[in-house]
């Protein structure tokens, strides 16, 4: 059951997000309508029958199809590899997560009470709950084009940040590209759960080999393993920038 002032906030956001635009002709949303909309906003942790998880499967594969149609049209010549790189970052949970920031999904979001109390995982559920979005205006339009509308002002603003510095937030694929132009093959990484506490910010214990002994292991920690990985790298990286510059020794001796 819809409530009217429920109705409100997701004709609001219609509004906000896709009504008028070229790519729907639908201005405000008829009941069964909104119960897409209203299902994408609903979390599991609520118990209820209609959630995310369905319209958020197909919000993955909508996002993923519009994404490789922006950069097709964006970015025509464009070698294949680099596409696959580019649209990593478009459908990244990271930058569905600010997304959702910048849309204020948070304030829609319908949760259980355990959900409501664990603010470490924001980010996921903004980042879920974009998606379903996606999948909820491809359910509602039958169309691609509405989410393309949508999402391509904020492509255009991160495909800039990428092209400029093509390996923003991923430092593995920054030391991985450093080590193989170096001929030292690929870096190894050993991950370890020491804490099973979520939320906790030093969950996992990482550290990262070079092959190259020259090059001693850095370690880093994390909320995930992932985290904790791309920490490990970036303090790799960082070692290996300080170990090409001159020791105070050698300046000295200089």
């Amino acid at each position: 059951m819809i409530t009217p002032q429920r109705e409100q906030q997701l004709q609001a956001l219609w509004r906000q997000l896709v009504a008028g635009s070229s790519g729907t002709k639908e201005k405000e949303l008829n009941l069964e309508q909104l119960e897409h909309l209203d299902e994408a906003l609903t979390h599991t942790s609520t118990g209820l029958a209609r959630h995310h998880e369905q319209l958020e499967f197909l919000g993955d594969a909508v996002l993923r199809l519009a994404a490789s149609d922006f950069i097709e049209s964006e970015h025509p010549q464009m070698p294949v590899g680099e596409r696959s790189a580019l649209r990593a970052q478009l459908v990244s949970d990271r930058w569905l997560a600010e997304l959702g920031s910048k849309i204020g999904i948070e304030a829609l979001i319908k949760l259980g009470a355990k959900a409501s109390g664990d603010t470490a995982a924001r980010a996921t559920l903004r980042a879920e709950h974009c998606e379903a979005l996606i999948g909820a205006i491809y359910r509602i339009t039958g169309k691609v084009s509405p989410v393309q509308i949508w999402l391509a002002p904020y492509w255009q603003e991160t495909s800039r940040e990428v092209l400029a510095d093509p390996h923003r937030g991923n430092s593995k694929s920054a030391l991985q590209e450093w080590t193989q132009a170096q001929g030292l093959g690929l870096p190894t990484y050993t991950c370890q759960e020491i804490s099973r506490r979520h939320g906790d910010p030093r969950r996992f214990h990482c550290q990262v080999f070079i092959q190259d002994q020259n090059h001693p292991r850095a370690e880093a920690w994390g909320g995930s393993r992932r985290q904790a990985e791309q920490q490990a790298a970036k303090a790799a990286m960082q070692q290996t920038t300080l170990a090409s510059l001159p020791s105070s020794s050698q300046t000295q001796t200089s």
